[in-house]
């Protein structure tokens, strides 16, 4: 691995916020989770209490999601923190490659299913929040692609 010029700290405080944000979001979900159900319930339904009259025993699943995916969000964004801080930082070409793939590898098939469900609300939230990586990673995808000498 050939270690490339260092990131400019605009686009590498991005990344850092973005990351923050993820694993604050993550932590919301566990820590918070009559919050967040509201605020998904507002964004899918138009009403902050309607999945509160699902019944008892699917609301309970759904703070169950609620926690495995807020945890899994959290443990994504550790595992992003130290590839920036690390990799990226460092101008190494996989931390840029490491945070792109994996963020792509969640907004493709939670995007697709989310449409496919009917869920069209969730895929708008996912492409607002796939723009935070985006812009920041485009801005960088020659300072870790370009060949020097």
């Amino acid at each position: 691995m050939h270690t490339r010029e260092i990131v400019s700290t605009f686009w590498f405080r991005w990344i850092l916020a973005v990351t923050l944000g993820v694993m604050v979001f993550g932590l919301a979900l566990v820590l918070a989770p009559h919050l967040t159900q509201q605020g998904f319930s507002l964004l899918v339904y138009a009403d902050t209490e309607r999945t509160a009259t699902f019944g008892a025993d699917a609301v309970a699943y759904v703070s169950l999601v609620h926690a495995v995916l807020g945890s899994v969000m959290f443990g994504w964004g550790v595992a992003l923190l130290f590839v920036l801080r690390g990799m990226f930082a460092s101008g190494i070409r996989e931390g840029w490659q490491i945070i792109a793939v994996s963020v792509a590898a969640w907004f493709i098939p939670d995007t697709i299913f989310s449409l496919w469900s009917g869920f069209w609300q969730n895929a708008l939230l996912n492409g607002a929040f796939i723009m935070l990586f985006a812009i920041p990673l485009a801005a960088t995808y020659h300072a870790f692609h370009e060949e020097h000498d």
